[in-house]
């Protein structure tokens, strides 16, 4: 019922900065949680970020005070604003939502990459 796109994935060079969107359509009055979880090569998938409707934000220690989330719902659409990236936060970005139901919903990724 809910379909996300990611996109704003490209290569940067340590110490930039990259903001990436996800765009939610279907049934996007159902969503309540929308996030941002990311996988690098050989490791398992960690929480980056987590947004709910009424302005609960969540954030990994290891990108506190450098990543920031937010959340359009008239445009059903969430950012991950990502300043001072490190080459550790090289991985494939994914969206996800949770809709009130319990349903869990995922994009297909976007590839982020910082060059040292």
């Amino acid at each position: 019922q809910v379909q996300l796109v990611e996109s704003g994935g490209d290569i940067v060079q340590a110490g930039g900065s990259l903001r990436l969107s996800c765009v939610a359509s279907g049934s996007t009055v159902s969503i309540n949680n929308m996030g941002w979880h990311r996988q690098a090569p050989g490791k398992q998938r960690e929480l980056v970020a987590s947004n709910i409707r009424t302005g609960f934000t969540n954030y990994a220690d290891s990108v506190k005070g450098r990543f920031t989330i937010s959340r359009d719902n008239a445009k059903n659409t969430v950012y991950l604003q990502m300043n001072s990236l490190k080459p550790e936060d090289t991985a494939v970005y994914y969206c996800n939502a949770v809709t009130s139901w319990g349903k869990v919903f995922w994009g297909q990724g976007t590839q982020v990459t910082v060059s040292s």
